[in-house]
């Protein structure tokens, strides 16, 4: 009698971790290819939409690319940068850290597409990864395995943002120690920074460093140019002036962002900073003199960055439209 009770109490137990095992191995785990079988076309109806709207606006590739991080770098990847003003909600758009963000209206073309194809199906939070990943392709980046099945936020982020993202002229202790609460390294936080490649610094974020003396760091030639471009120390934030880290290969991502960084050709704090920390600087000549390295090391790197903590189960929902909650 007593063995048999001891027989039902361990096979309760094998029952009961055997569920478990389904729960958290089914559809609300990220997987490759989720949406399979619910809608087969999704990834490439995404595909040809990032290649559409790069044809015709051209930068809207970074845009996916900088979307990836501000959405996934804040507590999860869920879409809650997407969210607008409304019924309470406050935008995360607000936050001066997406300041210079665009292209938030190509997202919902990128959703009508899908959703004409199969409505409540496929989230904004993975149309914000996969967009990224094929937007990284468009700009002469790796081609990423990424992951699907995340849920939408009902919830902004926006009183947090300060706490995950890194400020434009913040130290790279800070910078690295925020990529590291997500699980990402030393090496992956260098390769994440290699998509300032393709970036713009706007004036106002990096004056500071050329008014009222010029930052010693900065090669004199390339201080000369950044103050051709930013003319004044007081610029209007509004203003459509900036200037790039990569004036050869502007929209491609590869290391002349590395090279330039060792040559102290880097706009911000942290590009500067790159090169001379001795936690960092290994890592920057080893990209600067290997591209296949460093997009190596940028796919690991975005793979960490867009499975950071995904919305599953009753924890998220599908957004119709990207902009709102259901």
């Amino acid at each position: 009698m007593a063995l048999n009770k001891l027989y039902s109490s361990s096979s309760f137990i094998l029952l009961l971790i055997s569920f478990f095992i389904q729960c958290h191995s089914g559809k609300s785990e990220l997987q490759l290819n989720y949406y399979a079988e619910s809608c087969p076309k999704a990834e490439e109806i995404i595909k040809q939409q990032v290649i559409d709207l790069y044809n015709k606006h051209g930068n809207t590739a970074v845009s996916w690319v900088r979307n990836l991080f501000h959405d996934c770098m804040v507590k999860s990847c869920d879409a809650s940068l997407l969210l607008e003003t409304v019924n309470g909600i406050e935008s995360e758009k607000a936050s001066q850290r997406s300041f210079g963000m665009r292209n938030f209206k190509y997202v919902n073309t990128i959703k009508s597409a899908v959703e004409k194809e199969c409505p409540l199906t496929v989230s904004c939070a993975d149309i914000v990864a996969l967009s990224a990943r094929d937007g990284i392709v468009m700009l002469g980046g790796p081609r990423i395995e990424m992951k699907t099945g995340r849920k939408d936020s009902k919830e902004s982020h926006l009183a947090v943002i300060e706490d995950f993202i890194p400020n434009h002229n913040d130290s790279i202790s800070l910078v690295l120690s925020r990529f590291q609460s997500i699980g990402i390294d030393i090496e992956g936080t260098v390769a994440l920074l290699g998509a300032h490649s393709v970036g713009r610094v706007h004036c106002v974020n990096l004056v500071q460093r050329l008014y009222p003396t010029v930052d010693p760091t900065l090669d004199p030639d390339y201080a000369t140019y950044l103050k051709r471009r930013c003319p004044s120390p007081q610029p209007d934030p509004k203003a459509v002036l900036y200037a790039r880290n990569d004036r050869e290969t502007p929209m491609i991502l590869d290391n002349n962002y590395f090279k330039n960084v060792l040559k102290h050709k880097g706009l911000l704090l942290v590009d500067e900073q790159l090169s001379s920390d001795p936690s960092t600087s290994p890592f920057v000549q080893k990209m600067a003199a290997d591209n296949g390295y460093f997009h190596d090391q940028f796919s690991r790197a975005v793979q960490l960055l867009s499975e950071n903590n995904p919305l599953s189960g009753d924890l998220g929902e599908i957004r119709k439209d990207c902009r709102f909650v259901n």
